[in-house]
């Protein structure tokens, strides 16, 4: 049972109110950037970054701020380069590239995500088509390339693409056909080792999942699970690794950046014994050694958030919080801390472990 577990103690390290911090917990706005932790956000019609680390020293301003290349489009995971110089909008007919001075530095046209095969355009770029399927796009921690995953050129034997483009004119570099048909998709990337993984979301078609490497001349050590069950979580830069949840929260998996699986991790039984035990989608290191993984979404009444050991993904401790309640699901930062999103307040709250993990 949940309550025979051994405890830990939550910390609270911080509150703030920061516009759209909901995401950074049910979303994919967090970045890990080079030991830093940044908050990429939309704003209206803008994106706008902000340092986490600043933000909970009460520095609230961001630290650069993106106009978007169509205020309409709300699909699509846009990503930031590491030094701040220019973002990249995954777009539903463009992966276009954006200064900081808000100029467009290039635009890699693609077919549109609308669902509907050959339906016409009105040739206004601003024009959003019917249909929620969407993209992502990620800069690499070195900052040279952009890998982009799109729907493929028309009459390619794949629907859709992962491609590495020149980071300074939008060049193709590589193109890796995928059979995925995706609904949506988001990136990790492993700066050690110079890895990108794509998470392609199919809905009741599974999930593909990929990674590749770009030497700066073609890709290597590319991996293709295409109709796998593994939704990608996290990575951590100490740890040569990635982290899966099953798409039915099964269990949590640690991989070898290869794609060995290293470890698996069960859930711990549910307080109703009626309830099969199961993660919810939403894990991640708080640092090289210990993963948090939660429980809310198949024990409504005693779901809780688990500390577990990154080596054999075993729970260690059931976390415990100053108001006996655990505070929705959980974002862990890799450095010791995660952060949770409270919606009676809207505020965000960053926690650690008493006493504190080394």
């Amino acid at each position: 049972m949940a309550g025979e577990q051994p405890t830990v103690e939550a910390v609270l390290r911080g509150a703030v109110a920061l516009p759209g911090g909901r995401e950074l917990v049910n979303g994919v706005g967090v970045e890990g950037r080079a030991g830093s932790r940044r908050a990429v956000l939309l704003d209206g019609a803008r994106l706008t970054v902000f340092d986490l680390d600043a933000v909970f020293d009460g520095r609230m301003e961001p630290s650069v701020v993106f106009p978007l290349p169509w205020p309409g489009w709300t699909g699509g995971v846009h990503t930031v380069s590491p030094d701040g110089s220019f973002a990249v909008f995954s777009g539903q007919r463009a992966v276009r590239a954006v200064n900081s001075d808000g100029t467009t530095r290039w635009e890699h046209p693609h077919p549109c995500w609308g669902p509907e095969l050959g339906h016409p355009h009105s040739g206004d770029e601003q024009e959003v088509c019917a249909g929620s399927e969407q993209g992502s796009c990620w800069v690499s921690d070195d900052g040279r390339v952009v890998w982009a995953h799109t729907p493929a050129s028309s009459g390619d034997d794949y629907p859709e693409e992962w491609v590495v483009l020149d980071a300074v004119d939008g060049r193709p570099l590589a193109r890796q056909p995928l059979e995925s048909v995706a609904s949506a998709s988001h990136h990790r990337s492993h700066p050690d080792s110079g890895r990108v993984g794509l998470c392609v979301g199919m809905g009741q078609d599974g999930v593909g999942l990929y990674w590749a490497h770009w030497d700066g001349e073609r890709l290597r050590d590319v991996q293709l699970d295409e109709a796998g069950e593994r939704i990608l979580m996290d990575v951590h830069p100490d740890r040569p690794a990635y982290l899966t949840v099953d798409q039915g929260g099964w269990d949590v998996q640690l991989h070898g950046l290869d794609g060995t699986t290293l470890a698996e991790g069960a859930a711990p039984p549910a307080a109703d014994p009626d309830d099969p035990p199961c993660w919810d989608w939403y894990c991640g290191f708080v640092d090289p050694h210990t993963v948090l993984a939660s429980t809310l979404d198949c024990d409504d009444d005693h779901g809780a958030h688990w500390l577990l050991d990154t080596a054999t993904l075993t729970p260690r401790h059931r976390i415990t919080y100053p108001d006996a309640r655990t505070p929705g699901y959980a974002r862990p930062l890799g450095d010791g801390t995660w952060l949770t999103f409270d919606d009676r307040s809207g505020l965000l709250h960053r926690w650690s472990a008493t006493p504190p993990m080394g």
